[in-house]
């Protein structure tokens, strides 16, 4: 009989588990062991079912899923981590890798593509789109990445976190119990955000932020 590779599914959608969980439990060596909406029981949950691989949203309910990954890989080095969210895959694939995540998969492509991503990063090889190769390949080469049209390429990860709360509604001070961090340091995140994308005022920030977030989604 085949072992069992157990997975956990952190993403604070009840009806995307669902759909994960239906598609890759047809696999017979693929079992979801446990299910979680935010870090802390995400957390808890490794802890105590010892999975093979961790597929997490970026986006979690009053959590930061790059802060879990970065915790998984602290907490759990030889745990696999796979990435399905909905934004998108050139503003955020290199940057989840870099945390520590071996793939990364858009909400969009799962439901045809999530098996082969699951057996890619299991055999230790990085999952991506060829379009997120080859940029990834070029960063190789020249130790840098390419120029990129997207204004929050020029982010630091911490100010897209921030950004992308922002998008979604956080107030600072939400933004700063997500991220574990102060409001002042969230509000200094935020004028160098301002900076960066030379925009002027607070709500003009969030106008854009929110907009950003909407085509990231589609």
């Amino acid at each position: 009989m085949a072992k069992l590779t157990k997975i956990i599914l952190v993403d604070d959608h009840p009806i995307i588990r669902e759909g994960m969980r239906t598609i890759i439990e047809r696999e017979p060596d693929l079992i979801i062991c446990a299910e979680a909406e935010d870090a802390h029981d995400a957390l808890s949950a490794v802890d105590a079912t010892k999975p093979h691989l961790a597929i997490v949203d970026l986006s979690l309910k009053s959590t930061s899923g790059f802060n879990l990954i970065q915790d998984l890989k602290s907490f759990h080095p030889d745990l696999i981590v796979l990435v399905l969210s909905m934004y998108d895959e050139m503003t955020y694939a290199e940057r989840v890798i870099r945390a520590g995540a071996l793939g990364y998969i858009t909400k969009q492509n799962a439901t045809d593509n999530i098996v082969e991503a699951i057996r890619c990063v299991l055999q230790g090889q990085i999952y991506v789109s060829e379009a997120v190769s080859s940029q990834l390949f070029q960063q190789m080469v020249d130790g840098k990445l390419p120029a990129s049209d997207n204004p929050t390429s020029a982010l630091s990860d911490r100010e897209l976190q921030v950004y992308q709360l922002l998008g979604e509604g956080k107030s600072p001070r939400q933004i700063a119990e997500i991220l574990t961090l102060s409001v002042k340091t969230v509000e200094s995140h935020i004028e160098r955000i301002k900076a960066k994308l030379n925009v002027g005022s607070g709500r003009e920030l969030t106008r854009q932020a929110m907009e950003w977030v909407i085509r990231s989604e589609h």
